[in-house]
């Protein structure tokens, strides 16, 4: 448990936290942070833990382990899931051994008390007259399913924005029909690294095309971030060529009610959620080797094996590809400081036959090298977050956005669960990630070389507290604030313009920093003023 003296220099880590720059050497290393996370993180938001098609059947019990508590979910005779803690009231032996089970009560096997699937005490013998069976039920656990992905809340106040974040997901996933999948295969493995690093290198395809050929064979390498300057002519073009089959292939799919449009939450709201169906590479059916459909039969109302592929992420522990004819779901879960359960699991049409519509090897190959090869770079990291010499580095504005809005999001809910009085806590749920950080403990004063700004996006009130030498864009992404372009595409970043001769320069590292708004620049992009941005110092 973290006491009340460790509590002081977690509050030092989180308030000088350096935003575009992965964290302290301790956020990987300490077991008084990882105790932290699992009982600030893991045991105060909604944790992805598996899908409805583990529990398809009433009497059927799927049970996880986060942290200390080993939690059971359960469907009963009237369809209904409940989730409880796998623990009996009697003595607080288990009740369910098994990761998946099937059965008619939940009998405790050291002294036979009986639970109903409600999780209400059935029987218990030799207890006397006076004892009352009412008071013994099985304590309960925050369960909800997000058309058929489950996730699980150990708090007794869980966030609320759940509710934004099914109503925003369910129009999106209605035509995959989770429900109507089975789970054709499944894969534990274990990380030998922080679980953070596990969710970092999963927020970035920075590594991919050195490190992942079986996913990057499906994968568009400019859909997931590039330098501009980088690019040959002839890797522009391709740029460009992709941003418009991407505008082209969302149109299409929207018109056919798949919606498509990119929903950005990772950063600024409590359950943070992210979505996008983009196009995939050379057939453009699925993230399989040969990129084409793995199983004959499509999920739910698809018709088009080119329906792209959908990706949904979570904060804190979760990623999900959804195809036209599978779906993968991965959740990590931490396991000790320096060891993370990576669990995996694919789904297809519940009728689709295996060696006759899916081959179960040709389904999960991408996948399974992918995350092998995941696994053993973040053994790497993790050995090098031990090293005196480590120092957290800074964030590509182009390519790692999406581990910003991570450490943003992690670091902002931490510094909120510690300086919220617990009576607060449902009131500060809904502010943004940026005010939550505003509210953090007083820090200990920053050294002079990192000063620190304050950048307003007027019109969305969104504001964020930067070092100097941040690049407005990493600011725009942390803040969740998409800057206006207007040539649509976003390739070039971010521009400079003097105010003095009122010339455009672009930028080549595609950002602004603060001591250049000092001597006269401003953002713009392509010559046009976003005329919202305010700098406090």
């Amino acid at each position: 448990m973290i006491t009340d003296e460790a509590r002081p220099d977690l509050s030092e880590l989180i308030a000088r936290r350096r935003p575009g720059h992965s964290l302290e050497q301790a956020f990987y290393t300490s077991r008084e942070v990882f105790e932290a996370d699992l009982r600030l993180i893991f045991g105060r938001h909604w944790i992805y833990v598996g899908v409805e098609p583990e529990i398809a059947h009433a009497g059927d019990v799927m049970t996880v382990q986060v942290g200390g508590a080993s939690v059971l979910i359960v469907r009963d005779d009237d369809e209904r899931i409940h989730a409880f803690h796998n623990v009996c009231r009697h003595r607080g032996a288990r009740l369910v051994q098994s990761a998946h089970a099937n059965v008619g009560n939940l009998v405790c096997p050291y002294h036979a008390w009986t639970y109903g699937l409600d999780g209400k005490l059935l029987f218990a013998n030799h207890m006397g007259s006076g004892f009352d069976k009412t008071c013994h039920g099985l304590k309960p656990v925050h369960v909800r399913s997000i058309s058929g992905l489950l996730f699980i809340c150990l708090s007794a106040q869980p966030p609320a924005d759940i509710d934004e974040l099914d109503a925003a997901m369910a129009p999106y996933l209605r035509a995959h029909a989770v429900r109507d999948c089975k789970v054709a295969a499944s894969t534990d493995l274990i990380e030998h690294g922080n679980w953070k690093l596990t969710m970092e290198n999963n927020r970035e395809c920075y590594h991919c095309a050195a490190n992942h050929p079986e996913l990057t064979a499906s994968l568009v390498a400019h859909g997931y971030g590039f330098a501009p300057e980088a690019l040959e002519p002839s890797e522009r073009l391709q740029a460009e060529r992709y941003s418009q089959l991407v505008e082209q292939m969302q149109g299409r799919w929207e018109a056919c009610g798949l919606p498509s449009q990119q929903i950005e939450h990772l950063a600024d709201r409590v359950t943070g959620y992210r979505t996008e169906r983009l196009p995939l590479d050379q057939s453009g059916q699925s993230q399989t080797l040969d990129t084409h459909a793995a199983s004959r039969r499509l999920l739910g109302t698809i018709t088009d094996p080119k329906a792209g592929g959908l990706t949904f992420w979570t904060q804190p522990n979760s990623w999900h590809h959804f195809m036209s004819d599978h779906i993968v779901t991965i959740a990590a879960i931490p396991v000790a400081p320096e060891t993370t359960l990576v669990r995996t699991l694919w789904l297809v049409h519940k009728d689709a036959v295996e060696g006759v519509d899916y081959d179960v090897e040709n389904l999960t190959a991408v996948w399974e090298a992918t995350n092998r090869q995941d696994g053993r770079l973040v053994e790497l990291a993790q050995t090098g977050a031990h090293s005196p010499a480590y120092e957290g580095g800074p964030y590509s504005p182009y390519t790692e956005g999406l581990v910003e809005k991570f450490t943003s999001w992690y670091i902002g809910r931490l510094g909120a669960e510690l300086s919220v009085p617990s009576a607060r806590r449902e009131t500060s749920a809904s502010a943004p990630v940026a005010q939550q950080l505003r509210a953090s403990p007083a820090a200990t004063p920053a050294p002079a070389a990192v000063e620190q700004f304050t950048i307003h996006f007027s019109r969305t009130g969104r504001s964020i507290t930067c070092a100097a030498d941040t690049f407005i864009l990493t600011a725009a992404n942390v803040a969740g604030v998409r800057l206006p372009c207007s040539c649509t595409k976003g390739m070039c970043g971010t521009c400079k313009s003097k105010l003095v001769s009122g010339t455009v320069d672009m930028s080549a590292n595609g950002g602004i920093r603060q001591r250049e708004i000092d001597q006269g620049m401003i953002l713009t992009c392509c010559s046009r003023p976003t005329s919202d941005l305010v700098i406090d110092r």
